[in-house]
């Protein structure tokens, strides 16, 4: 990766920053580079918290996270998926074969269970066209709700401007987080 295009802001932080921290980061949590990145704006640090899509939504963790990873695996965003395989794979149950699939070019994701596979079809059809062709939105209907799939294509779309984020500003990968290659 190129150099970093924002260097992430360091404490003390100005007010409206540090109380966004506090409301949002678990006590004692660092926030992360992408945090201390958009905390340049803190609008849009703000915002980025509010609609996040990591709360307990429609969807399990495991289907959430394997959404988020495809995305950021689509989108390039090495920092993002590297960040949520370290913090959220294990507590949603994905292998390193799960984690994987979420990297690979098998159409079929057959290392998951269908309908799982199903999600990441999903979110290839909406990175590639922008949206969801018949077919698959009739397979999708057969495994989850409206409210499911409505909250399937926000995620994809939540974490496509969090993958532009991190790439366009070329936020440093954090130590801690497994990379592609890995």
């Amino acid at each position: 990766m190129s150099t970093t295009r924002i260097v992430p802001l360091e404490a003390p932080y100005e007010d409206a920053v540090a109380e966004t921290f506090k409301r949002f980061l678990p006590p004692g949590m660092e926030p992360l580079k992408l945090f201390r990145t958009q905390a340049h704006n803190p609008r849009v640090l703000q915002r980025m918290f509010a609609g996040n899509l990591l709360d307990q939504g429609s969807i399990d963790l495991r289907a959430r996270e394997l959404i988020i990873l495809r995305t950021c695996a689509r989108c390039g965003s090495e920092y993002e998926w590297g960040v949520h395989v370290a913090l959220f794979a294990e507590r949603a149950a994905l292998s390193t074969t799960d984690v994987a699939a979420t990297l690979g070019s098998d159409p079929e994701h057959s290392a998951l269970p269908a309908h799982e596979g199903l999600l990441l079809k999903a979110v290839d059809e909406l990175h590639d066209s922008s949206t969801i062709s018949d077919g698959l939105w009739d397979e999708l209907a057969r495994h989850y709700s409206s409210a499911q799939i409505l909250e399937i294509i926000a995620l994809t779309g939540n974490y496509h401007a969090i993958s532009f984020v991190t790439n366009a500003a070329r936020v440093e990968l954090e130590t801690f987080a497994p990379r592609f290659s890995r």
